[in-house]
């Protein structure tokens, strides 16, 4: 489960790119019941969804000429400087250099060796999302990638992660599953899935895919498709994980829904 306070290697941020933040805010109000607040006339239409007053992602307008409409998260580096050097020596690129966010913070945008687009922030007075875990809230996230094992060693230079297995309940293979260094189990916020196993994703290029979290994965489904998403993956169940499915927003932005396995009081 992600985990707040934030550490070094922790998703701490996620955001949306969107050509009509008026549709986008329609559509995610009725998902999720967020509201948007803008961050201001400085911040170039930015703002913020918030769930009951926290928080839970961030969202701007993104021209289609500057870049498809998508989900970007960023994980937690305390030296936005060294980290860029360090995705550079290890196969990633910058696709943004380390910038200031007024006094909020710092970011940065970077590409994996396969191509995989992630961010990151350096907290300076936002030290990262108000909520997460809790219905229409960031639960986990899940990285599409073409060779694993290289993701990880690059993931595992740049922010430090431990890795840890469990076997796919159809015995088809093993689910490889990422937590900040220290952090033990307890705090897994991730997983990583080989393109090629994946019908759904197995033509689409490398990319981390969010899951929001839901009271219910079914209803929730049926709200996204009444307000015009594109069920990618119907809901499923998985032993000993819940309910879940894959999303595309109205304007094509890709997401899940996880609906967990309710554990005994």
């Amino acid at each position: 489960m992600l985990t707040t306070p934030y550490v070094t290697g922790t998703p701490n941020w996620i955001d949306l790119g969107t050509p009509d933040m008026d549709a986008a805010e329609t559509f995610y109000r009725g998902v999720f019941g967020w509201s948007f607040r803008s961050a201001g006339p400085d911040a170039g239409g930015y703002g913020m969804f918030q769930l009951e007053g926290r928080t839970a992602a961030g969202a701007m307008t993104v021209p289609p000429e500057q870049g498809p409409p998508a989900w970007s998260v960023y994980f937690q580096s305390p030296d936005l400087d060294a980290t860029a050097k360090t995705v550079m020596d290890n196969g990633g690129g910058v696709a943004l250099e380390p910038m200031d966010v007024f006094d909020l913070g710092r970011m940065a945008i970077f590409t994996d060796p396969a191509g995989a687009r992630y961010a990151a922030w350096q907290p300076g007075k936002n030290k990262g999302l108000d909520v997460v875990n809790d219905p229409g809230a960031v639960v986990w996230l899940e990285l599409y990638t073409p060779e694993p094992d290289a993701a990880l060693d690059h993931y595992a230079a740049v922010f430090g992660w431990e890795t840890s297995t469990m076997p796919l309940p159809d015995g088809s293979g093993t689910y490889t599953m990422v937590n900040p260094a220290g952090a033990g189990t307890d705090a897994m916020f991730g997983g990583f899935v080989p393109l090629a196993s994946d019908p759904l994703e197995a033509q689409g290029a490398p990319y981390w895919l969010p899951y929001f979290a839901a009271a219910n994965c079914d209803a929730t489904v049926a709200i996204a498709q009444q307000l015009g998403a594109t069920v990618r993956m119907a809901p499923v169940e998985m032993e000993g994980v819940g309910r879940f499915a894959k999303l595309a927003d109205t304007a094509g932005a890709k997401f899940a829904v996880m609906q967990g396995v309710e554990t005994p009081a």
